[in-house]
Formats: C-alpha cells, structure tokens, sequence
C-alpha cells in the first residue's frame, strides 16, 4: 500500500534578524566582530571572521560570479562602491586569491602614482586605450595602472558622498576625481528576470558605464527611429508580445540596430556579440536567431502584418517634410520583383533588372518625393502595375487621412487611359510617361521652362504644353476619350538627333517645370530600391514559409503566346513571297533588251510558278492564325502548373516595415548631416558617413542622473569628426529619451588624447 507523499517545506529565507538580503535567496549576516556569513537558499555558503579581508573580498567576487545578485546590491552590502567589486574580480581573475590580500601598512618608498599621473592615466583611459598601452605610455606596470584607476574612483564616490556644505567652495573637481568607466565590464546580471519571464512583458533597459562599447554608434539613431514611428504603431497594433523577458520594443530595436549595422536578416545576429549588442539594449544579451524568429512568428500569426504596414504609412503621411513641404502632396507607385531561389515551385515573374522570367514575387511600393518608403503591398500574382493602383487607391486614401488631391508618379506599366480616368475622379492626379507612338508636336510650341529644386538649384528645359484626347479601351465603339495635359520634351538620342518625349498629368495647376522635374525624380524610387537591396537587403527572403497557390485561378496560357510568334513569323514569311512574286511576275512581264514588248507572252503556267511562293505562304498564314485562334487565351492553373505555391506573406511585410523604418532612420541622419554640419563633402558623402557613425565605438556614462551619455570615440578624420561633433550637438537638442525609459540620450565626441613626447 502505496503511503502519502509530503513535501519538505522550504528552508527560509532570512535566517536571522537585520540580515542584508541579496537578490532573492540569499541574505548576508554580519557579526559583531566584523565578520560575515552569507546564506544561499537557507544554507551557509560564504564566511569569513573579522579582520579577514580576503575571505570578505572573495566571498564578494563569488556571489557576482554566480550572479546571486546585482553587483550594485552585492557592493551596496559590503559597504564598497560596484567599481570596487569589479576591480576584485580583475584581481582574482589575473593574480589568483593572493592578489586579494590589502596592502600593508607602514612605511613605504615614494609612489609613482602621484596625482598628476593619475589624472594623466585616467585621462587616456577614457580615450578607450588599453590599460597595457596606457601603462607604457606613462611608464608605469599595468598592475599600476589598474590601481589608478581604483584610487581615481574612490576618490570621486568619496567626493560625491562629500555633504555640499564640507565642499571647498573655490577648487574645482580635478580630473583625477572624475570617475573612470570601467573597460567592457561585465553586464548587469538579469538572472532574476530572466527566471520570472513569464510574468514580464519584456525587461526593461538598465546601463552599466563601460568604455569602449563596440556598438555605441548606434545610439544616434534613436532620435531618427522616433521619427519614423515604428515602436509606437506597433504597440498600436498589436499591444504587446506573449510575456517574456524580449519585449515587442525590444525585439523591433534589435531589428532596426542590426540593419542600420548592415545585418538586416534575422541570420545576421549570429555576426553580433550577443553581449555587445545588449549593452545598447540595455539587457545583459541581445536576442539570438531562434529568439528573433520565434517572437517575429508569434506577431505573424496575428494576421496584422498589413496593419502595421498602414500605420506606418498614416505616421508618416501625417509629418511633414525637411523644409515644411506636405508629405502626402507627391508619391510615386512602382513594382519591385523579387527573386525566388529556393527548391520550392513559385510562378515565375520577369524581372526588369535581371532580364529574364525568374521565380519570384511581386511587391507594389510607396514612396514620398524624396524616396522614403511609405507602403508595401504584396501584389497579386500576374497581376499589372494598373491593376494594383486601381486596388491601391483606397487604401492609399485612408493613408492621406483627407480628400485632398494627391499627385500619383508611376511608370508606363501602369499605362490605361480607363485607370488615369478613375483617379481623376477618385481624387488623384496622374504623373506617367505616354506610352506608344504618336505624332511629334510642332517646335513652335515649345517654350523654356524652369524650376528651382529643393537643394536651391534653378534648371531649364523646353518643353511644349498641351492637351490631348486620349481614347478610352473600354468604350472603343463609342468613341469616348478622355482629355489629359501633355508636357513634350525634344531628347537627344544615341545616334546624335533627337526625338520627342512626352509626359502625361491630370494636374492642370502644376507648372510645367515642375511636372517635368516630378517625372524624373520618380528616379528616386529605383534608387531606393537599389540602396535597400545593398545596405539592408530588402531581396530577402526572411521566411520559407509557403502555401499552394489558388488552382482555379485563371493564367495566361504560355502556347497562345508562342502560337502567336508563328503568326508573326508567317506574316513575315507572307510579305517577303509577296515582294518576290512582284518581282518575279516584273521580270516576265518585261521584254529583253531589243525585244518587241508585244512579243511578250505570259502563260498560266509562268504566271503559277510565280506565284507559288506567296500561295504557299498564304497557305501557312491563314493555317497560323487558324491555330492561334483556337488555343484559349487563359488556362486554370491547376492544368497549366499543378503544384504551384505562393510565399507566405505575413513575416516578410513584419520584416519590410523594419526595414523601412531603418531605411528612414538612415536617411534622415543623413540628411542632417548635409543640412545641419559644416561636413564640405556632405553632398557625396553622408551615407557614407551615416554608416560609419552608426559602427563607431565608445563609451557609456550614467553618472549624471537623467541622462544616458554617449560619448563616440574621434573618426578617422578632423573633418568627419567635427562633423560628428555638430550632429550630436543637433540631435541634443531633440531630447530623445530611450525607448521605454526616463533616460534622456546626450551625445558628444571624445577629445583626442594629446600626442606623447619621447
């Protein structure tokens, strides 16, 4: 017979009355002879007697090591600064247990330390130079060096805990005084939240000082990314992740951070120290790949991918631009393919850049006048850039938020005159190229024209302006057109003489200059895609993840196409033997030199012989045609490509929303690298210099309350540098505060230190 289990209550916590607790099992107990024990989940693990200050340091050490608790709270109950419980660690680790034993009292030879070494040791400390290089540079051991910096911090918590009324009123603090950051200190334990993650919605951010953090760059972007909106409509959205220690902010941050590095895919986190990219995220790790996938997944399965997407679009369109313009006045609307090179059966695309069909998806962008992305949507499979704006329409409207007109930029895929008649009415104006031939325009109509862009820059073209009737397809039989404006342009060509372009707009207030410089900035928008595909590789695929396409879905049928060729080719075939039989009935029905013409005879048979060829090829014609008539023009896709599946679509809008932010964070640091720095070659350059501040190390400083201070170490360059310098001056003044937090972001650039004499 089976008895009853019982469970062995708990050990308790405190074991004794005024016992310090640390973290959540252990309790430190002092004694009065200035010993200590410390007590782990109720049992005696550390103790020392009074007097005995290497047991008290290494018990100290030991409860950092198992990360028992803090190392504020573990330095807090030993009654010493969380730098000292650092230095003991450095210590223990390169000396072993004796290098814990204090110095001895007495007389001693007279030290090298003196104060104005430390405040030159603590000075090229802070430059983020090694301990063993400052030491040679001063010439002292690195052993030195380290007790520098201990004597420098004491001295600076002594003078903190100074009361202001003992403080001498006319010295000032000397560098020596200041704090020095610790190098690469280990990260604040979060052992404690981690165990209780499933009661969190995700840790919030807590910052160490460290010097020389490899990732501090990073933190600039912070007042860009507020911009773009990301955190807050993704909280709109989807309120918050499945409880756990990576929160929805902390997740999307890390996205954001890993692009603007260069590693957009979720792959790439395995290139990042997860401990270095924690430190600017303020936890002790960053998120690993299974972390990222597995929370990115939980927000797909939502469905709200396409959500986000219109929040985002809505922010966006509700700003205004660099110089107070209207966001929402001018967009431009294109395909983007994007290639497919899996095992899997996707229907093929062609793609414009690669020159040939290609597995692959299609994507319908939204971009503002400067090419900033707005809005993404999965396009239909086979369907036209016309068919998509028409569907866009709406949803475009809602990101507007009014009924203004909006002007609407796209290229000759989106060619229908039914289309530029329904935006008309819908509230928008057409900007696209003609499509077709058509008859030049007079050169007397052509008048110069200017517009002075953005940049201050006046340019001049001539063009003629007129009105045309377009026919509409859908009402032939009718005769219904629909009047468009025309703006021409004489362009020269390859071969040295020119022809006329032409530019089609329903806006009839537009001036002429600027319709013109309208059209050829939609070339902003390939540059988006081509920057986007390079720097934050907008052509991945971030999930394999794909179901069966819709079979009974109606597709072009592939042999019309071909059986058309052969139309065309035996129409060829037909004009060619019908130039010959000309020929050929010609030179019967012309005499020879010194012939009579009425002596000429023409038989039947002649005349059939010469005709042969072109009946023949009559023949093959109308036998062509007969056959391109009889193939049906669409076939049901389960018949043409049984099997065929689509790409899921959830995960990949999550990860373009990110990258569309990052992209937007990018381009706005660097546009206030061109408008608000002295940089000279910020008009070629500051992409290139956005990158390079983003992946720039140094340092983190909490010691003023309110504030998380970063301090990047000086660019290869003064000029770069002080370039920097003025916009970290500029982002100050936005007083950004880091997400989730109270903490105010300062930046500033650190002061080279002055070069040694030997």
């Amino acid at each position: 017979m089976m008895g009853l289990m019982t469970a062995q209550p708990p050990l308790p916590v405190a074991m004794a009355s005024g016992a310090v607790p640390l973290g959540m099992a252990g309790e430190l107990v002092r004694d009065a002879e200035g010993g200590g024990t410390v007590f782990l989940h109720g049992q005696a693990s550390f103790s020392w007697d009074g007097g005995d200050e290497v047991g008290r340091r290494w018990a100290a050490v030991r409860l950092a090591a198992l990360k028992a608790a803090g190392v504020a709270e573990i330095a807090a109950a030993f009654d010493v600064t969380p730098t000292t419980v650092w230095l003991w660690k450095q210590l223990l680790t390169e000396g072993g247990i004796a290098a814990l034993v204090p110095e001895k009292r007495g007389p001693k030879r007279a030290s090298r330390l003196t104060e104005s070494v430390i405040a030159r040791i603590v000075e090229l400390h802070s430059t983020g130079l090694s301990q063993q290089g400052v030491g040679d540079a001063v010439g002292v051991s690195e052993f030195s060096v380290r007790r520098a910096l201990k004597i420098a911090a004491e001295q600076a918590a002594a003078a903190v805990a100074t009361p202001a009324s003992e403080e001498p009123e006319a010295l000032a603090p000397s560098p020596a005084q200041q704090p020095a950051l610790p190098f690469l200190p280990v990260p604040v334990p979060r052992a404690a939240e981690r165990a209780s993650a499933a009661l969190l919605e995700g840790a919030s951010a807590v910052f160490a000082p460290a010097a020389h953090i490899r990732h501090a760059g990073l933190f600039l972007a912070f007042p860009a990314l507020e911009t773009t909106g990301l955190l807050a409509c993704a909280k709109e959205v989807y309120g918050a992740l499945p409880n756990g220690f990576y929160g929805l902010d902390t997740i999307l941050i890390d996205a954001v951070l890993r692009a603007l590095a260069g590693e957009a895919r979720a792959e790439g986190a395995t290139r990042f120290d997860p401990a270095e990219l924690g430190r600017v995220l303020g936890l002790d790790r960053a998120p690993e790949v299974k972390t990222i996938r597995r929370r990115i997944s939980g927000l797909a399965e939502t469905g709200k991918a396409g959500d986000l997407i219109a929040a985002l679009a809505k922010h966006h369109l509700a700003g205004t631009g660099p110089g107070g313009e209207d966001l929402a006045a001018i967009l431009y609307v294109d395909g983007h393919v994007r290639a497919y090179q899996g095992t899997k059966k996707i229907g093929k695309i062609y793609s414009t850049r690669l020159k040939f069909p290609v597995p692959a998806t299609e994507e319908t962008w939204v971009t503002d006048a400067h090419g900033s992305p707005i809005f993404v949507v999965m396009a239909k499979p086979g369907a036209s850039l016309a068919a998509e704006l028409r569907d866009l329409l709406p949803e475009l409207r809602t990101a507007v938020g009014d009924e203004r007109r909006v002007l609407v930029g796209f290229d000759r895929g989106g060619w229908s005159p039914a289309l530029f008649k329904h935006m008309d009415a819908a509230g928008f104006d057409v900007l696209t190229w003609r499509k077709g031939a058509t008859e030049d325009i007079t050169e007397d109509l052509f008048n110069q024209v200017t517009h002075t862009d953005d940049h201050g820059q006046e340019r001049k073209w001539s063009v003629a302006d007129t009105l045309v009737d377009l026919p509409l397809n859908t009402t032939k039989t009718s005769g219904e057109v629909f009047e468009i404006r025309q703006i021409s342009r004489i362009v020269g060509t390859t071969g040295g003489g020119t022809r006329q372009i032409h530019i089609f707009t329903t806006d009839r207030g537009l001036p002429a200059g600027e319709v013109v410089y309208r059209m050829g900035n939609r070339w902003r928008q390939e540059n988006q895609f081509r920057y986007a595909r390079m720097h934050f590789e907008l052509d991945s695929h971030d999930s394999y993840t794909s179901t069966g396409d819709d079979e009974e879905r109606m597709v072009p049928n592939p042999a019309k196409a071909k059986a058309y060729q052969k139309v065309v080719a035996a129409r060829t075939a037909h004009a060619e033997a019908a130039a010959i039989a000309d020929i050929n009935l010609m030179a019967l029905k012309t005499p020879a030199e010194g012939t009579n013409e009425l002596a000429v005879t023409v038989t039947s048979a002649m005349h059939n012989q010469a005709m042969a060829p072109l009946w023949e090829a009559g023949k093959a014609l109308i036998a062509a045609e007969k056959a391109h008539k009889a193939i049906p023009a669409k076939l049901r896709l389960g018949e043409l490509n049984p099997g065929q599946q689509v790409l899921d679509t959830e995960v990949k809008l999550i990860h373009t929303g990110i990258r569309m932010a990052a992209y937007n964070t990018s381009m706005t640091i660097a546009r206030e690298i061109r408008t608000n720095t002295g940089y000279r070659r910020a008009k070629q350059e500051a992409h290139t210099l956005t990158r390079q501040i983003f992946n720039q190390p140094g340092n983190i400083d909490t010691t003023t309350p309110g504030y998380l201070t970063i301090s990047l170490d000086p660019l290869p360059t003064r000029a770069k540098t002080a370039a920097a310098a003025e916009l970290c001056e500029h982002l100050n003044s936005t007083k950004t505060r880091y997400p989730g937090s109270s903490l105010i972001l300062k930046y500033e650039i650190k002061t080279k230190a002055p070069a040694l004499i030997n």
